[in-house]
Formats: structure tokens, C-alpha cells, sequence
């Protein structure tokens, strides 16, 4: 038997029951009306208008572009303890494919993360623990817009979100953090998470090889910027298997290459786009090193130049191992010893919850969406346009973030 079968219904479990159909209309509503990264009006003055309606104290207006939203709901005894929970609001540039009766009415829009479920599953916490009448910790809700584009968690961080009522925030100083993040291969009815690197920082690269046009019959007069960018294609697979640690794991990946207009000229310029991840901050560096080196030098060995431009993205999301350790512990009371997994390695994906993770200790976890039964390589992943958060996790949501906020672990 169980864990979660031996388990007794408590006053929360019921409180939070009884408000599910709710919330999943609430999810749905966000599921219709998707709004892209900063431009989050409608979506954060929603969820503003419902934490109002709880009674908790509400600060609005934030974040680069006035769409993030934090809430502050007190403790009933002392306390300096402040537990931060967030959750993303933004949804992401793709045409939806699913279907549903509640798919977005914004064309080309969708909220294709899962963000529509983080951000009800930490509506549906508020309501929970506003209705408490015991409460040991004070909690801070972050509903933080532009995490696709835009690193929001790093604007709200610099506006002193997690620094207390004096610091730009509200209420006393956080002193811990947790996020979530649905996950479509994983077990409905399953958490995860791992001490250290969970997701990878992300990178990204913009390069131009200057040559010399000319045309395809007279090579020899040219500086042929197509074969100098191949060449840089390739010589950038040794990057990560050359450069770095072994035991470090890291990604360098081409995603767009751009020459030429016909198929007897020789163009001035190419163009390859990609990405960078790593799980270390030292592999992070080696790598951006090693990357410049690699394209400036194999481009000079074809006769060509590179101009690159780099775009730095989010650091890694590293998790506090006290706190990750504290997760699991969380999820194996609640939902079975079986339920809660150490994941096993780094996700290669990247995440801003990292930079709240650099001001004071922090856990982000994996929540599972797969219902029983459906194949984990069918079902369609994050990011692509047959995707769906499965409402059927909001309630397992939920608990965790209640669990977490009145606990005194960590």
C-alpha cells in the first residue's frame, strides 16, 4: 500500500477539492487568451484582480514592462520566515493545434509551456492558504511574466521583489523559493527534482562569415564564405567534446544556416545561428572561450572573417540540495514513496527561475503531466503546438505549494 492510500483527507485537502473545478476554468480562461513575453496585460490584471479579492496585500506594475504581479500573505504567529513561490505567466509565438474547446483565440499564440498551469496552480495556493487560520511562515506569490524572452525573474530581482517591503517587495525578506515546472513525460501524479544543476544556462550566438563573392565557375577568386561557415559547422563539434569536462555536460547546436541567392554565385557573407548550454558555470565560460576561438580561427584559415554576436541568456537553475532534499520529502508524504523522483540528470532546457536561485536559496521541481496509460513518446512535448497542460495535475500542483509554504523545513 501507499503512502498516498494510507494518507487521511485533511481540512486543506477539501478546501482545495472543492475549489478545482474552479481553478481549471481559471487555467482554461488563460489557456484562450495567451499573451506573449511583457505583453502580459490582460493575463496579469486577472490574476492581480483575484489575490485583491482574497484580501492579501498586492503589488502590480512590475517587471520591464508593468505585467508583474507579487502578493504577500502573512503568518498568524512571529515569524522571519518568508517562503517565495512563483510561477510564469507568458505564453510563446506558435499557432495551437489542439483542438480543444478552450484553444487560444489569439492567432499564432498559444501557451505552449504550460504557463496557464503554473500560474493557476499558484492562484489555487493563495486561495488555500488564505483560508488557513494557522499559518508558521509568511508567503510571497510572484506571478512573473517575459520568462520565454526577457528574462522577467532578473528584472523582478533587481526591483527588490525578494528584498521585503523595504528592499521594493512586500512583507519581510524572502529567505526560500520554489518554482515548478509541468512536465509532459513524467508520471501524472509525480514530482521531481535533484540537488544542483537541473536545467542548463542558455546562450545563444548570432555569426557572420565575411568573404569574398564571386562566381561559382572562378572559386579560386573568391573567399567562399559557405565552405568557411561548413567548416565552422563542424570544427564547433569539437567544442564541447574537446573543451570541457567529460563529467560536464554541455550542448552546441546550429540551428539556422543562411548563403547565398543562386547556384552559380558565390555570396559575400553566410550566416549560422545556434545555442550554447551548460550545467556548470566554469563549463559555461569554457565554452563561450573556446566558441570565439574555434569560429575567429577557423574562419581566418579559409580566408574569411567572423563578426559574432552573443547573446548571453539565463545562468544555470541550480537547486539548494537542503531544499531539493526537502522536496522530495514533501512529495513522498503526499503522494507515495513512489511519486517523488530524483531526476537523474541535468535537462539541457533552460529556465529563469535560475536568477532568484542567485539571491537566496532555491528549489525548482518537476511536475507530471502524463496520464496513465498514454505513451511518453506520443504525447506532444513543451513547445510544440499539440500541446496541453493536463488539468488533472493542478490539484497535485497545489498541494505541493501549500505543503511547501507551511513547512518548516528546508
Amino acid at each position: 500500500m501507499t503512502t498516498t492510500a494510507m494518507r487521511s483527507i485533511t481540512p486543506i485537502d477539501k478546501t482545495i477539492d472543492a475549489d478545482l473545478p474552479r481553478l481549471v476554468e481559471f487555467r482554461r480562461e488563460l489557456h484562450r487568451a495567451p499573451e506573449l513575453s511583457n505583453r502580459e496585460h490582460q493575463t496579469a490584471g486577472r490574476i492581480e484582480a483575484e489575490l485583491r479579492s482574497l484580501g492579501l496585500d498586492v503589488k502590480a506594475g512590475l517587471a520591464s514592462n508593468g505585467t508583474g504581479v507579487i502578493a504577500y500573505l502573512p503568518a498568524t504567529r512571529p515569524t522571519e520566515t518568508t517562503v517565495a513561490l512563483r510561477a510564469d505567466i507568458d505564453a510563446l509565438p506558435i499557432a495551437e493545434a489542439t483542438g480543444k474547446p478552450w484553444a487560444s483565440t489569439t492567432p499564432g499564440v498559444m501557451h505552449a509551456c504550460g504557463h496557464d498551469g503554473h500560474a493557476a496552480i499558484l492562484l489555487g495556493t493563495a486561495r488555500a492558504l488564505a483560508k488557513m487560520e494557522d499559518r508558521p511562515n509568511n508567503v510571497l506569490f510572484i506571478f512573473q511574466p517575459a520568462e520565454e524572452d526577457g528574462g522577467g525573474a532578473e528584472v523582478m530581482c533587481d526591483q527588490g521583489v525578494l528584498a521585503g517591503q523595504a528592499g521594493g517587495g512586500l512583507g519581510k525578506a524572502v529567505t526560500r523559493i520554489f518554482g515548478l515546472h509541468g512536465w509532459p513525460r513524467m508520471p501524472l501524479g509525480h514530482v521531481g527534482t535533484r540537488a544542483g544543476a537541473l536545467l542548463a544556462s542558455t546562450d545563444d550566438f548570432d555569426v557572420r562569415i565575411l568573404g569574398r563573392g564571386g562566381h561559382a565557375a572562378m572559386p579560386h577568386l573568391a573567399r567562399d564564405p559557405i565552405v568557411a561557415a561548413s567548416a565552422v559547422v563542424l570544427a564547433l563539434q569539437t567544442v564541447v567534446s574537446r573543451g570541457i569536462n567529460p563529467n560536464d555536460a554541455g550542448v552546441v547546436t546550429v540551428g539556422q544556416f543562411e548563403a547565398g541567392t543562386a547556384n552559380n554565385i558565390i555570396p559575400d557573407s553566410a550566416r549560422i545561428v545556434g545555442t550554447i548550454r551548460a550545467v556548470t558555470d566554469a563549463a559555461r565560460r569554457t565554452l563561450g572561450e573556446r566558441f570565439r576561438e574555434v569560429v575567429k580561427a577557423t574562419a581566418a584559415a579559409h580566408g574569411c572573417d567572423a563578426d559574432i554576436t552573443w547573446m548571453p541568456g539565463y545562468p544555470v537553475t541550480h537547486n539548494d540540495s537542503s531544499l531539493a532534499s526537502h522536496v522530495l520529502e514533501v512529495a513522498r508524504g503526499l503522494l507515495g514513496e513512489d511519486a517523488a523522483e530524483v531526476v537523474p540528470e541535468p535537462s539541457m532546457g533552460g529556465e529563469d527561475f535560475s536568477y532568484f536561485g542567485r539571491h537566496v536559496p532555491a528549489c525548482f521541481f518537476l511536475l507530471g503531466l502524463l496520464p496513465k496509460g498514454q505513451d511518453p513518446d506520443t504525447t506532444p512535448l513543451l513547445h510544440q503546438p499539440g500541446f496541453d497542460f493536463n488539468d488533472d495535475a493542478l490539484g497535485v500542483g497545489v498541494r505541493m505549494m501549500v505543503a511547501l509554504a507551511l513547512s518548516r523545513g528546508g
